[in-house]
């Protein structure tokens, strides 16, 4: 075990895979700098340019490059600095690497890890703190994880490049320098959701940072004897009915939580699912459908408080 922040441990984990497999390559602006964030801070001095590659400004141009890797068999980290970059090369995920293995009969294969950070980023204003996993769930053909602590992005990390499969991989752009304990050889299931608390009054979904803000509010509500199971996604795509429905079962209550707009936010999808196979009772909570403001009165419009959390919970035991 070692402690290390969530930036230290995605480097680590990449630094890994690439000591691991040639075939592993890193593509993306500042990547030879070590990131906007440290995710790749020394890789480029290590494993030379020739596998952590500079690009231009151009994410259409990244992430073509990427997909067209993958397919001639290479393993590349596709590095696109902020979620709502990426959206200038979204045919390329969209039509280009989500359908290849389909449409030519299991012919190419594009094992692409396309990381997108989203999320509030403080005060970064409209076009820097959008949280988008809901659109890429949409999609047949990607698998979309948020990992919420460091060793899950190391772990993930790791078990997202392993799985041959094109993956959108979601940090949170204010989680990079989040320190804890991480272990090299542990390992994770993809798809598999993590029980952070356990409880019988009432089932709380959440992933990436809002899943801290929900730990704020169980601690809240444990000193008032409101006994609340909390568990962390981490797989927004598969993601873990299993386990998920089986704490429904247990609570008969589910209060799903994300720092995304709540219209046609991925929690919905978690709610009527739950409802349809347990019956329980949902109540879904995020952000109004407004663009995320500069000024730190607006942008605390966007963000879901642990005493909103606390407040649903409340609402929903009474």
């Amino acid at each position: 075990m070692a402690l290390m922040t969530y930036a230290e441990a995605a480097a680590l984990a990449v630094a890994h895979e690439m000591e691991a497999d040639a075939n592993v390559v890193v593509i993306g602006e500042d990547v030879g700098r070590g990131g906007i964030f440290g995710q790749y801070k020394g890789l480029q001095a290590r494993f030379g340019d020739q596998r952590v590659i500079d690009t231009p400004i151009s994410e259409a141009a990244i992430l073509g490059a990427g997909v067209g890797m993958a397919l001639a068999g290479l393993r590349p980290v596709v590095e696109m600095r902020v979620v709502d970059f990426a959206l200038c090369g979204m045919d390329e995920i969209v039509n280009q690497a989500a359908k290849n293995r389909f449409m030519f009969g299991g012919q190419g294969r594009v094992p692409l890890v396309v990381r997108m950070p989203i999320g509030i980023w403080d005060s970064s204003a409209a076009q820097h703190s959008q949280s988008l996993e809901s659109w890429f769930a949409h999609l047949p053909g990607v698998v979309v994880l948020c990992p919420a602590t460091p060793q899950d992005n190391y772990s993930m990390l790791r078990a997202a490049l392993a799985s041959g499969d094109p993956v959108v991989y979601m940090e949170h752009k204010t989680l990079w320098g989040l320190s804890g304990e991480v272990n090299p050889e542990e390992k994770t299931v993809l798809g598999q959701a993590r029980t952070v608390r356990a409880g019988n009054a009432l089932t709380l979904v959440s992933w990436s940072k809002q899943l801290q803000v929900c730990a704020d509010a169980c601690e809240q509500l444990a000193k008032e004897g409101l006994d609340v199971e909390l568990i962390d996604l981490r797989s927004i795509w598969p993601w873990d009915r299993e386990a998920v429905l089986a704490s429904c079962r247990k609570t008969g209550k589910l209060l799903v939580v994300h720092e995304a707009v709540q219209a046609a936010g991925f929690g919905a999808e978690i709610a009527a699912t739950a409802a349809e196979a347990t019956g329980c009772q949902v109540k879904r909570l995020g952000a109004p459908r407004i663009p995320v403001g500069y000024a730190p009165v607006l942008e605390a419009q966007s963000r879901v408080a642990a005493a909103d959390i606390a407040a649903a919970v409340r609402a929903m035991l009474a």
